[in-house]
């Protein structure tokens, strides 16, 4: 089984309720969302794949580089979800256990999650998170009380650059968890995700590219959909426009993919051969990589052009971004990354440290878990400046572990708290939290953990 499943979840996995009750939950979801795409095929009367002629395929392969000057009439298209469809899902889950009060402690939690279970408290994730701490030098933070900062970034450097000359992955981790430099973020983060660009990789990547060439798929134009209404419009992304489209749609071929679900409560959907419906030796994957994108899916690539130019490395580092950790953020588990216990953790650490916060919030009808939801399904992404996000990111991957984005998402309110408490309704504390590019992340983890809450 996967290392990056948990002890509990391996229980959960064979024997528990909750993920029984998470697998009827997926499956009513998984049948929206197919029906969605489904009805969009019908309307359009398009189909889901078919082999492009040849002058199309030469067009394409000609443009290759330049798709982002492609302006394909997407106006009939639409997202198949976007999170806020999501997150109403996970509010409706519930675990017929608890039905009948047996968690009396659960009971008090006030929040939209009503799924008791277990998340970190603050002593917990500041063990976790030790390497955090006040007096633990940090990229990312202005001024250090133990070491003068630039002393500290000029020995954090020379320590980083012994780790990749050393090319240890465990220990590329560990310093990561301090921030990476930005010099060495790109080779240190394919380290910690064993990609290494071999030949037969970059041969994988060109027939990728080959199936592209070869065959239209309706998800290619609900890609290029998202594209345009995201990360094209976005101040930082908006010039790898080439690069999402090329890596994006490679993705979405490569059926290797398919492999993450093997530790997903989730299950890749089918199509059937035309006329074959319900007859299982005639189902196939769709799409072959089993990943139906969602409004703001092009997202979790986004940052990742920044660091990587080469499109078959930038590729490979995406994916193993994506089967490592941004399922997790739109699919339906137990897993202490998973984003049922993310949204769990974020509402549990503001009902319980920052309390008035949070009932002056649910009273008002604007309760946190729907302002926050968007952050952490896309990991910040499209939310902090660019630089801020890639320190986040560092700790993702420094910790293994997606629990840091509900500990922002609280960090963030706790820190507009004061004019939070002084709005009257969800479009004004909507406002007040609608601007978080100019936010420094680490000091907001910092105080939060360490110094405001007890």
């Amino acid at each position: 089984m996967p290392s990056y499943i948990t002890q509990s979840e391996k229980c959960l996995l064979v024997s528990g309720v909750y993920v029984l009750h998470y697998m009827e939950a997926w499956g009513s979801w998984e049948k929206r969302i197919l029906k969605s795409l489904n009805s969009m095929c019908t309307e359009l009367s398009i189909p889901l794949a078919r082999k492009r002629p040849v002058g199309e395929q030469k067009e394409l392969l000609n443009k290759w580089n330049e798709m982002g000057t492609d302006e394909p009439d997407l106006s009939l298209f639409r997202p198949v979800y976007a999170p806020k469809d999501f997150l109403e899902v996970l509010i409706n889950l519930r675990n017929p256990n608890y039905e009948n009060g047996d968690s009396l402690s659960f009971r008090t939690h006030l929040g939209l999650i009503q799924v008791p279970l277990k998340v970190k408290d603050i002593p917990e994730l500041k063990e976790f998170f030790v390497e955090l701490g006040l007096t633990t030098g940090q990229l990312g933070i202005d001024d250090s009380t133990q070491v003068p900062p630039e002393l500290f970034e000029n020995e954090h450097v020379r320590i980083g650059q012994k780790v990749l000359a050393e090319q240890d992955s465990a220990a590329a981790q560990q310093y990561i968890r301090q921030g990476s430099p930005t010099a060495l973020r790109a080779e240190l983060w394919a380290l910690i995700l064993n990609i290494s660009s071999q030949p037969e990789d970059i041969l994988y990547y060109e027939q990728l590219k080959t199936n592209v060439i070869q065959h239209d798929l309706l998800v290619d134009s609900l890609i290029y959909k998202d594209v345009k209404l995201t990360a094209s419009n976005d101040d930082y992304y908006f010039v790898f426009e080439d690069y999402l489209y090329q890596v994006l749609l490679c993705f979405s071929r490569d059926t290797s993919v398919l492999g993450h679900f093997a530790y997903n409560s989730a299950s890749p959907p089918k199509s059937y051969i035309r006329g074959k419906l319900g007859l299982e030796e005639y189902a196939v994957f769709y799409p072959p990589n089993g990943v139906i994108p969602f409004h703001g899916f092009s997202m979790y690539v986004a940052p990742l052009c920044f660091l990587y130019h080469e499109p078959s490395k930038l590729y490979q580092i995406f994916r193993e971004m994506y089967v490592r950790f941004f399922f997790r953020l739109h699919s339906i588990s137990s897993h202490p990354s998973g984003i049922v216990s993310l949204c769990l953790l974020f509402e549990t650490l503001l009902q319980t440290y920052l309390p008035q916060l949070f009932y002056h919030l649910r009273e008002i009808g604007a309760q946190p878990l729907r302002i926050s939801f968007k952050w952490m399904v896309r990991a910040f992404s499209g939310y902090l400046a660019t630089d801020q996000l890639l320190l986040l990111w560092d700790r993702i991957l420094g910790y293994n572990s997606l629990e840091i984005l509900a500990v922002l998402a609280a960090a963030v309110f706790a820190f507009r708290a004061v004019n939070l408490m002084e709005v009257t309704s969800l479009a004004a504390a909507e406002a007040v939290l609608a601007d978080l590019s100019t936010l420094k992340v680490m000091p907001l983890l910092q105080i939060f953990l360490f110094a405001t809450v007890t």
